[in-house]
């Protein structure tokens, strides 16, 4: 009974979509409409810049982080990982946007695997960023890290339920990312710019600019 309010809670945590709010409350623009259509922190990132993407950013990883650590330690580590599942489950498809399509999932599972498996999941934060930096597509980045979880929970000693969740994400992202990989694969994917130019006016909520 426990594990599944854990379970709730967690979908509830991962359904708060702060990419989307704070744009909409600052802004008064609907992310969905400006740049990938998306509303997670690379999205928002590429259109406001980093002042607005990287507290969207760590909020996504802390609504994960915080109710499984919290489940981890009351209930056990599988309860860690079916509340860190909820809560990207929360973030794909946020119940307060009435199950409308949300964020690609990567920095809340970012926070989840942080929450159940800290060792692993700073190894998959740091592979992240290597890999970002070396290529700066943030797709590729997300892939790989996921692709590597449950290989390296296998590695690390991590019992079966972080190995599977490893494994699940992987296929959670890939699935998600697939409109990415086909951009890659045809050499059309955009790269990350870190610093938005301050030439570029904010766009609003009729200018869509070129999606990535």
């Amino acid at each position: 009974m426990l594990i599944a309010l854990f379970v709730v809670i967690g979908y509830l945590a991962g359904s708060i979509t702060f990419g989307y709010w704070l744009v909409r409350f600052t802004k008064g623009v609907d992310i969905r409409t400006v740049g990938s259509h998306n509303l997670g922190a690379t999205n928002v990132w590429r259109t406001y810049g980093w002042r607005y993407g990287l507290p969207v950013m760590l909020l996504d990883v802390l609504k994960a982080f915080v109710p499984v650590v919290i489940a981890t330690h009351v209930s056990g580590e599988l309860a860690g990982v079916l509340t860190g599942a909820a809560a990207m489950a929360g973030h794909a498809r946020p119940i307060y946007l009435r199950f409308a399509k949300g964020g690609k999932m990567v920095a809340t599972a970012g926070g989840a695997f942080l929450g159940v498996a800290p060792v692993l999941g700073l190894v998959g934060a740091t592979l992240w960023i290597l890999i970002f930096l070396l290529t700066r597509y943030a797709s590729l980045a997300s892939i790989l890290a996921a692709a590597a979880l449950a290989p390296l929970a296998y590695g690390l000693g991590y019992g079966w339920p972080v190995v599977a969740f490893g494994g699940a994400a992987a296929v959670g992202v890939l699935v998600l990312h697939r409109a990415n990989v086909r951009r890659l694969l045809n050499g059309t994917e955009s790269r990350f710019v870190l610093r938005r130019s301050r030439r570029r006016a904010d766009p609003g909520p009729a200018e869509v600019p070129a999606s990535h």
